[in-house]
């Protein structure tokens, strides 16, 4: 059964050069006729499903805080009504939100809503390559938005980082790192840059006119990453995720456990009993479907045994536990070695692979190179 909810606001003041989520410009779109098309959806699925014993929500984007306060509230008061209910003790509650989007009228909201953990995309504290990549805030938002979030009495707070920037050098990765780790949050995520396609950045590639560090360069700057945050008290928990103890993201560690949640929102994934679907991602689709059908989805997939347990290998390997055997023959009948022998002696040939009597992990070297492992285990 599905413990977790993502529910996706796909509105942004500025579209950054690298995002290829689904979203568009907030100026003049439905917003309202948007919320009651989501509050609908979460509604009639909730109800469909039957579910209790929520354990995470997870509201992104876009960029949910970019609504006003009084479209924010009503976000939160659908989330109050419908889903606060039937929460457990301990609800891991998060918002996404962007450095300088945060006016206290809005961290009230938050806060009144029962919002407990913030996640802010602040990616790098060098203004010029803030610019290069599209983003609208400059480094002193950062330190004036999580200092405001912090006296409101948010003590949970993720920052998400970029690097292999267009012309990043180490240094200024190595000040980026210095420069968070004066922030006093308890989660980092640092993420190397993708370029994908339908972004701008796609097309000044095409066109040879973006200049990336080369690959030899990226794997300085993560390695870099996983020695600073080790020093200074946040443990590397998956491949691109660090926290202090007890702070780990639970909602996303959902996903690589390969366990069931629902996806609320235009766009939206989920995987509820054993059925993965995708909602339409135009908003007038997602809007038109929901008023129509009650339901917004476009696919439908039955996952297959073979299936999960492929996903459970490339998922559960990103984390630095690995994947559990016991766990695997639990949920799967069949033993682990059984199905993937042949692809876990491979890779620990080429050490890239550990294992021990329960479990199977990256080494430090297969960090590096993720998703060749992550391949091999797809049919």
């Amino acid at each position: 059964m599905a413990k977790s909810i993502y529910i996706h606001i796909p509105f942004c003041e500025h579209i950054c050069y690298y995002c290829d989520f689904n979203k568009v410009f907030l100026q003049n779109q439905p917003v309202d006729e948007y919320l009651d098309a989501l509050e609908t959806e979460i509604k009639n699925s909730l109800e469909k499903f039957k579910t209790e014993g929520i354990k995470t929500v997870f509201v992104g984007g876009g960029t949910p805080t970019a609504l006003n306060a009084k479209q924010l509230e009503r976000l939160t008061s659908i989330i109050s009504t419908y889903i606060l209910p039937l929460t457990t003790n301990g609800l891991e509650y998060t918002f996404e939100s962007n450095p300088g989007d945060l006016p206290s009228d809005k961290l009230q909201v938050l806060k009144d809503g029962k919002v407990e953990r913030l996640s802010f995309g602040v990616q790098t504290f060098n203004d010029e390559l803030l610019q290069k990549i599209g983003r609208s805030h400059k480094a002193k938002d950062v330190f004036e938005t999580i200092e405001s979030a912090q006296a409101a009495g948010f003590s949970n707070i993720n920052v998400d980082l970029i690097y292999s920037l267009p012309s990043q050098e180490i240094k200024d990765f190595k000040e980026t790192l210095r420069t968070a780790l004066k922030l006093g949050v308890q989660h980092f995520s640092g993420y190397s840059l993708q370029i994908e396609p339908k972004t701008v950045f796609y097309n000044l590639v095409q066109r040879g006119k973006l200049r990336l560090p080369p690959e030899e360069r990226e794997a300085q700057m993560y390695e870099l990453l996983m020695v600073e945050m080790e020093k200074n008290g946040y443990h590397q928990y998956e491949i691109s995720n660090f926290s202090q103890e007890g702070f780990e993201s639970k909602h996303n560690i959902t996903y690589w456990n390969n366990n069931e949640y629902f996806g609320f929102g235009a766009g939206a994934h989920s995987y509820v009993d054993g059925v993965r679907r995708v909602n339409a991602g135009p908003l007038s689709h997602y809007i038109n479907r929901i008023n129509n059908d009650g339901f917004p989805y476009i696919e439908e997939h039955l996952v297959t045994l073979e299936e999960r347990m492929e996903e459970e290998m490339f998922l559960g390997l990103r984390k630095t536990d690995g994947v559990s055997k016991p766990r695997f023959y639990e949920r799967y009948g069949k033993h682990l070695n059984e199905v993937f022998g042949s692809q876990i002696n491979e890779y620990k040939q080429k050490q890239l692979l550990k294992e021990t009597e329960d479990r199977v992990y990256l080494t430090k070297e297969g960090f590096f190179l993720g998703n060749e492992v992550f391949q091999s285990f797809l049919a």
